[in-house]
């Protein structure tokens, strides 16, 4: 992928001013919190600590990729069921050591890259599979984002689905109307809209800010058990080939980012180091008693409506993770965002993340006549968005989105440039 110019407002090494890189910080923390503290609510491990390694997770990932990689790392979802089974029955030490498995095998991976280098990446990865993959990326999370904007608890609300449109029509018309410092800030203040209103329709439970405490430490856990260490080899075998779904993850990233910034991340840093930083945050993550941790694919979205690529503006984001994982009533207040408000921002964070895929296309001018191009883009959608999943057991669960990637490579390299039936016309 080659580098091209840009429309960035902020590119990857501009600083905004203090109060305008305040605001786009806390926007991209807004935007992902609900999902990274999701994840340990849904395992029974502490959100303030999944907050804590999310944030410390995103600057070690900024440090090892020497600043030039706008991503930021939050709570992975690919690892919810192992760690919810371990949790229950051995407890934090073996998802400990389960989640610094997977760290591992990114370390493993960064380093055979090292020798092979990157040159494979074109050829696996030529627009016509990247295209799809990108929109598969956005679209997939189609379903949750419609969840929230519809449902609580199970059940469906009018509320909720009021809340969640009004939430969307007014982070669009943010987008359109506003310019300036305010026009930077369309999903901040699409969430802020969004949260009075559902104050308004009762949605919003205030108790978790009156009874939590401004000081409050997260509770950090390590993989060293009450009776001293111990080896947990069923753990580390459920999680660590788990590390191939959130790797496909990093890749379909890395392929948004560059697309969206113009900056080609495979050549620069090199996906060496962009996987050592991946795979270096979420050993921390299990060595203080967080999950494991990948690139959000709602700050993309964030970055994607904004044109904000300033790394500035991630590190900022990471550091307030790490200041309010400390400040109780500052966590719990962002914690009492709805669903809804949620939802309805994650139409636009999720869908314009689908709108790069397409523009790949369009920029890259595949043909769609070609029964090759066809045949690759046709399953790779379907698989992905309808998460046609592999699932191996209890534990072992390999996405739609990941077998949708693993069938666009395959196809692209077995597939021939010309269907039969086109060489006899």
């Amino acid at each position: 992928m080659a580098t091209k110019t840009n429309n960035a407002i902020y590119d990857l090494h501009d600083k905004p001013p203090f109060f305008t890189w305040l605001g786009l910080s806390l926007q991209h923390l807004f935007s992902m919190f609900g999902a990274t503290v999701l994840v340990p609510l849904l395992v029974g491990l502490n959100p303030g600590v999944a907050l804590f390694t999310s944030g410390v997770g995103t600057l070690l990932h900024l440090l090892i990729t020497h600043g030039k990689v706008p991503a930021y790392m939050g709570s992975s979802f690919a690892f919810i069921i192992p760690m919810a089974s371990l949790m229950k029955t051995i407890g934090y030490p073996a998802v400990a050591q389960g989640i610094i498995s997977v760290g591992v095998v990114y370390l493993i991976v960064a380093f055979i890259i090292t020798f092979t280098g990157t040159g494979w990446i074109d050829t696996i990865f030529p627009a016509e599979v990247v295209g799809p993959i990108i929109m598969v990326i956005g679209l997939s999370l189609a379903g949750s984002a419609a969840s929230s904007a519809t449902t609580v608890n199970g059940q469906y609300d009018w509320k909720i689905f009021v809340v969640a449109l009004i939430t969307l029509l007014a982070t669009i018309a943010f987008n359109m109307f506003l310019k300036g410092f305010l026009g930077l800030l369309p999903v901040l203040l699409g969430i802020i809209f969004g949260y009075i209103v559902a104050l308004l329709f009762g949605l919003v439970d205030l108790s978790p800010i009156a009874t939590a405490h401004w000081f409050q430490l997260p509770d950090f856990e390590t993989f060293i058990g009450k009776d001293g260490f111990k080896l947990y080899p069923a753990a580390i075998l459920s999680m660590a080939p788990l590390a191939l779904v959130t790797l496909s993850e990093h890749l379909g990233h890395l392929m948004v980012l560059s697309k969206i910034t113009g900056h080609d991340f495979f050549a620069n840093p090199g996906l060496k180091r962009t996987l050592t930083g991946d795979g270096t945050a979420s050993v921390v993550a299990g060595l203080v008693g967080g999950p494991a941790v990948t690139s959000y694919g709602e700050n993309i979205g964030v970055m994607q409506l904004s044109r904000v690529y300033s790394v500035w503006v991630i590190g900022g984001a990471a550091f307030f993770a790490v200041i309010f994982s400390f400040v109780g009533k500052l966590s719990a207040l962002i914690s009492t965002i709805p669903g809804a408000v949620t939802g309805g921002v994650g139409f636009m964070l999720y869908g314009v993340i689908a709108a790069a895929g397409l523009q790949v296309i369009v920029d890259n001018k595949i043909d769609y006549s070609k029964k090759r191009n066809l045949m690759i883009a046709a399953p790779i959608l379907v698989v992905g968005i309808g998460d046609f999943h592999l699932q191996l057991g209890a534990q072992v669960n390999f996405s739609g989105v990941a077998i949708a990637t693993l069938l666009g490579i395959v196809l692209n390299l077995i597939l021939p440039k010309i269907a039969a039936s086109e060489k006899e016309m």
